[in-house]
């Protein structure tokens, strides 16, 4: 589509999926249960620790290596599990696999919409957490799961409707951004984009040994670990930080090409 410029709203089809296909999605997949409550709270949780590690880490590579924190942090914390994560999880591991992967979904579109957005733009603000649906699905989904409650047939079906457009879209959104993004920056891209799967392998390793995943938990939150680099950190780089949104770009990029040699490795000799 893009090679051939067809025209694709980026921005409505990202604020279709955040606004209803992640919402419905969450809700139509936990309700189903999935995952027990308790070891759905330790993924979030384990979840959270990742992305504090990654800030932790990153925050000295980008300091000694004398790159922008506001510029690079962000992309270097949150990772692409919707887009690339919901469907290979999905794959490997089908519907379990899946409600593990929502897990740590849920956390990190919460940064994505918190630190995502502080970091670039210098500034702590609540308004635009506060405005996301998914917010209030994940809060729904959390009150079902602890309940042990189901939603009814009708809503559920509804709601296993409207989430099924998400992973296509997502998809095609992925693939086009990465189409028609302004990549600069090369050499530096690449370098982040290794020291972001060597971080994310060294930090996979020691959380899920931490809390003791096995089976579909582990190879799940693994395999979301690895994920690579999130596209939607770049759209708030480029509104607060345009001077670094190519170089941002070029690490996407590469993080996310060297996906396609680092997920069928993992899922064959690690999850």
């Amino acid at each position: 589509m893009a090679r051939f410029n067809v025209y694709f709203d980026t921005k409505m089809v990202g604020s279709l999926v955040s606004k209803i296909g992640y919402p419905t999605l969450i809700l139509s997949h936990l309700s189903g249960q999935h995952v027990v409550f308790d070891a759905f709270l330790d993924i979030m949780l384990a979840t959270a620790v990742v992305i504090a590690c990654f800030g932790l880490i990153g925050f000295t590579f980008l300091k000694l290596a004398g790159f922008p924190v506001r510029a690079f942090l962000s992309p270097m914390m949150l990772s692409n599990v919707g887009n690339v994560g919901l469907p290979v999880s999905l794959l490997a591991f089908g519907d379990q696999g899946m409600a593990i992967a929502m897990a740590v979904l849920i956390i990190v579109v919460l940064g994505i919409f918190s630190i995502g957005i502080w970091l670039p733009a210098g500034k702590i603000s609540f308004m635009e957490l506060a405005q996301q649906p998914v917010v209030y699905a994940v809060l729904v989904a959390l009150l079902l799961m602890g309940t042990g409650t189901t939603l009814p047939t009708s809503i559920e079906k509804t709601m296993s409707i409207l989430g099924g457009l998400s992973i296509p879209l997502m998809l095609l959104t992925l693939g086009y951004t990465l189409a028609t993004l302004n990549v600069g920056g090369m050499l530096k891209g690449f370098v982040l984009a290794l020291f972001h799967l060597s971080m994310s392998a060294a930090v996979a390793f020691s959380i899920s040994l931490v809390f003791g995943f096995e089976g579909v938990t582990k190879g799940t939150f693994v395999l979301m670990c690895l994920m690579p680099s999130s596209v939607a950190t770049y759209l708030w780089v480029e509104k607060y930080q345009p001077e670094y949104a190519p170089n941002v770009a070029a690490f996407i990029l590469f993080s996310t090409l060297l996906t396609i040699l680092v997920i069928p490795l993992a899922l064959t000799f690690w999850v």
